[in-house]
């Protein structure tokens, strides 16, 4: 039959939602998917070695934010990064909550989950173009991108990368270096997503069939694993017909004190002069033979124009009768201090020396200090050391070294200005006693680990209290000491002067598939505006004039 519908009714009718909303419980169901995929891939970053875990992770956010809307992928993205952020950062809890409280941890974890979860948004955005999961795994990448240079120059820790040290993706670093390690392992996960979402019906933009949709979303999720696989060739170790040098690391141990080892300068100096004097007996006695260069870890000594440290540096190194390489803070007459590797050649006294360049934000500077006073005594009796400006490589006893002083390994931009100066080897002398007995030491470890593949170059750590390692140019750790124990290794280690596919394309890759990602983005964005477009003109359209009374049949 017919009835009369109002033009109030019928807008009403057109108003309505095309598809109901999710229950509450199906949202919660994906907030604690999310929580649980940042679980997941904390636990795929060292000290275990379930690399695997990562691009698991990755598939777990990914089909949770499917075609869902920017604010939607943003909530998720950020129940998923701060999750993630707060178990691997807790080092940094460890570190200084015995005076700070927990705000230092939570601050960064929560600064670093915001600039997660935006490009997270853009993830879902995209995700219903075809091709989504390359555009996903992209979108990602820029983020890092963004994390490793925003704010106060960025901070790089947790990039993805970092998780792969042990993982079929590595090999991927010496073609496009950490970016592409990352790449690969979203664009895997995602491409584990999409097969789940084919194999439960969903018709994606891929190809006409179920058979074929799940062909191509198949090979999302196996070529980064097959790319990995094809360039593990061009990731040797060493072999006995290339140049090596002996080098030995001497860590000479740090009391376990926390924030407060500042007031232990004198206590560490006298554990890696004590070490130092022990292997200098043992080389004239012929315990052990000489090395080529010995290597003191970062900060264990202090240099002014007045005191007599540097003088018996120099006497060491004459004693040794090879050069000593040895973190320390330097205090110029204009009254910067820095922090510095200096190289010492017997009878030569001091030949060289460089200065950190990535200062860590409020611990080796203070940034808005002012601002920063107002929540903590701490900084009225702290200054700020200056960052150098040249890249980290000088020769000592024949070998071109190149140093990236602690935190600086997670940067990029430090290791491969160091190579592109024509380092042989690298080396990242660190202080990690500040952070106890955490993570924090094993996490900078795997990053050596991707430096070394990445430049195709052998890396030394030498460390106050423990990681001191020796890694191969494959990333393999062939020596690696216990935390809080003094120690000595002595290795030879190969000397490299080739370069990588990464060394040649730099920041290439990088600035690639953030541009990639951020075009799709312009892309979804673009297209989803026009729906809404045609959709909104479409009901001016069929709505009636005002007054007008329609008909419909029932």
């Amino acid at each position: 039959m017919t009835a009369s519908v109002t033009s109030s009714q019928q807008g009403t009718e057109q108003r309505a939602p095309s598809r109901p909303p999710h229950p509450g419980w199906f949202v919660l169901a994906r907030v604690i998917g999310a929580a649980g995929a940042g679980v997941v891939l904390y636990l795929g970053f060292p000290p275990r070695e379930l690399w695997w875990l990562a691009p698991i992770a990755f598939a777990g956010l990914c089909a949770i934010i499917w075609r869902r809307s920017a604010r939607a992928g943003f909530g998720y993205g950020l129940v998923f990064a701060l999750t993630w952020q707060l178990l691997l950062l807790r080092w940094l809890d460890d570190f200084l909550s015995p005076q700070f409280g927990l705000a230092p941890w939570l601050a960064l974890s929560g600064v670093c989950a915001l600039l997660v979860a935006v490009p997270v948004a853009g993830m879902a955005v995209v995700s219903s173009l075809r091709g989504a999961p390359v555009w996903m795994a992209m979108l990602f990448i820029a983020s890092e991108a963004v994390r490793a240079r925003f704010p106060l120059n960025g901070f790089p820790w947790s990039k993805i990368a970092y998780s792969q040290a042990d993982g079929v993706f590595l090999p991927l670093a010496a073609v496009g270096g950490a970016p592409l390690v990352g790449f690969a392992v979203v664009l895997c996960g995602a491409g584990l997503a999409l097969c789940g979402r084919v194999l439960l019906g969903e018709r994606v933009p891929l190809a006409t069939g179920t058979t074929r949709r799940m062909s191509m979303a198949g090979l999302a999720a196996i070529l980064p694993i097959l790319a990995g696989v094809a360039c593990g060739p061009m990731v040797t170790g060493p072999s006995a017909a290339e140049p090596h040098t002996r080098v030995a690391v001497l860590q000479g141990n740090a009391p376990d004190v926390g924030v407060n080892l500042g007031a232990y300068d004198g206590t560490v100096w006298a554990n890696h002069q004590r070490r130092l004097e022990e292997f200098i007996g043992q080389v004239r006695a012929g315990e052990r033979r000489r090395p080529d260069m010995v290597l003191l870890p970062e900060t264990v000594a202090w240099t002014r124009q007045d005191d007599t440290m540097r003088a018996d540096l120099a006497g060491y190194a004459d004693e040794l009768g090879v050069p000593l390489v040895v973190g320390a803070k330097t205090y110029a007459p204009d009254d910067t201090v820095r922090n510095s590797m200096l190289a010492f050649v017997p009878q030569r006294g001091q030949t060289a020396q460089y200065d950190k360049q990535e200062l860590v934000p409020f611990s080796e500077y203070v940034p808005l200090r002012s601002i920063a006073s107002w929540f903590t005594e701490f900084l009225g009796s702290t200054g700020d050391l200056t960052a150098g400006d040249r890249p980290g490589a000088f020769d000592v006893a024949g070998t071109r070294v190149g140093f990236a002083i602690c935190y600086e390994v997670a940067y990029d931009r430090v290791a491969r200005e160091a190579v592109d100066s024509g380092a042989q080897l690298l080396a990242v002398p660190t202080n990690n006693a500040w952070f106890g007995r955490t993570e924090m030491t094993y996490q900078q470890l795997a990053m050596s680990r991707i430096r070394a593949v990445e430049h195709d170059r052998a890396v030394v750590n030498a460390a106050t209290s423990g990681v001191s390692a020796t890694v191969r140019p494959d990333g393999q750790v062939t020596q690696q000491t216990e935390l809080f124990t003094p120690a000595t290794l002595v290795a030879d280690v190969p000397l490299r002067s080739g370069v990588t596919l990464s060394d040649r394309l730099g920041v290439l890759p990088e600035l690639a598939l953030t541009g990639g990602g951020l075009v799709a983005l312009l892309i979804a964005t673009g297209g989803k505006l026009r729906v809404r477009v045609r959709r909104r003109r479409a009901g001016e359209e069929d709505q009636p004039d005002p007054g007008h009374v329609g008909s419909a049949t029932i």
